[in-house]
């Protein structure tokens, strides 16, 4: 299943249906050009988003990794669970620094 959403005519799909709304949105910015806004805005969302899915891929593999190692060696548990907090909250702070610049606020 995984291999079947990495064929050449779906990578083919995605390329169109990203091009068509690249072009939709230049599109409705030559028409929005006189009133002084785009009728298609979608960088902040799609940026938080990326953001959102970036950090929680993070996290996520932080997890797996230090609950691996103290599987392995339950005897250095405490350091790599500190290790590990430390880590997320780091990963949480440019999270929420990146997902600021991107909402368009700044």
């Amino acid at each position: 299943m995984i291999r079947s959403l990495f064929t050449s005519r779906s990578f083919t799909s995605l390329a169109v249906l990203a091009v068509a709304l690249l072009s939709a949105n230049v599109a409705s910015a030559q028409e929005a050009a006189a009133a002084g806004h785009s009728l298609i805005n979608l960088t902040s969302a799609f940026s938080v988003g990326l953001v959102v899915i970036g950090a929680a891929y993070g996290i996520s593999k932080l997890a797996s990794a230090a609950y691996e190692g103290m599987s392995r060696q339950p005897e250095v548990a405490g350091s790599i669970q500190t290790a590990m907090i430390i880590a997320a909250a780091l990963i949480e702070g440019f999270t929420f620094y990146a997902l600021f610049i991107c909402s368009g606020k700044a």
